[in-house]
């Protein structure tokens, strides 16, 4: 590997339309707006250069600039609707860097949803990536509730339940069956090129950076909020 500096971009992506907990984004979290938590990480992050929100929403840009990101382009809206796979706005961010800014070595998306992540998190999966030259992309996960070869089902045509991946032999024991976790959206470091060349993040090499469980929360639902609410007044008591 090259001994020159390695330049990070951390990118939010926040669009307005949220259906599952409406306007989540700003939706404000132990005292400030839920994206606020996701800058403030990358800002103290010593390795990245900058942090720039893709938004389609002139409210999210103004709560984003307020806190400290840069939002120099308003995402199309074709890559803000909810069929909108956020992969293609990964690669619309990063060829607008590219053209008005140059290269840069690695892309790193830092989703709202995960508000309690360290910078540690952040700084140890853009490690993962950048200390090796085969990985494509790095990603966090954490030690998984369910295992598909113990207590994870599904249902076949006929109505019945069958483990999702049945095991060679018989598993008895949770701790018999081979060690799953969930992917977390703490934290993804790419390849820039990698973005723009494949389709999908397990299209490539990929390493995982274990994170624990209460970095972890994904906050997809209300009830996830409710439980992000809880977590939050503990810490302020702290």
């Amino acid at each position: 590997m090259s001994s020159k500096p390695v330049k990070s971009v951390v990118f939010i992506f926040a669009r307005g339309g949220s259906k599952g907990v409406p306007g989540k984004n700003i939706k404000p979290l132990g005292g400030k707006p839920l994206i606020a938590y996701a800058i403030e990480i990358g800002l103290a992050t010593p390795t990245v250069e900058t942090v720039i929100v893709s938004t389609d929403d002139l409210v999210i840009a103004e709560v984003a600039r307020a806190h400290g990101a840069e939002v120099p382009f308003m995402r199309p809206l074709d890559l803000a609707l909810d069929h909108s796979p956020e992969w293609l706005a990964w690669r619309h961010a990063i060829n607008w860097y590219r053209d008005h800014r140059g290269e840069f070595d690695v892309f790193v998306s830092l989703p709202t949803t995960s508000p309690f992540r360290s910078v540690q998190d952040v700084e140890s999966t853009i490690q993962a990536l950048t200390s090796a030259v085969d990985v494509d992309i790095a990603i966090t996960v954490s030690e998984a509730n369910r295992s598909p070869y113990f207590n994870m089902v599904k249902i076949d045509p006929n109505g019945y339940s069958q483990l999702v991946i049945p095991p060679v032999s018989e598993v008895v024991r949770r701790q018999d069956a081979p060690e799953v976790f969930d992917v977390t959206t703490v934290a993804y470091a790419a390849r820039p090129q990698f973005v723009l060349e494949s389709g999908s993040i397990f299209a490539g090499r990929v390493k995982a950076v274990q994170v624990p469980r209460e970095r972890s929360l994904d906050i997809d639902t209300p009830f996830d909020f409710l439980v992000a609410e809880a977590l939050a007044a503990l810490m302020l008591q702290q």
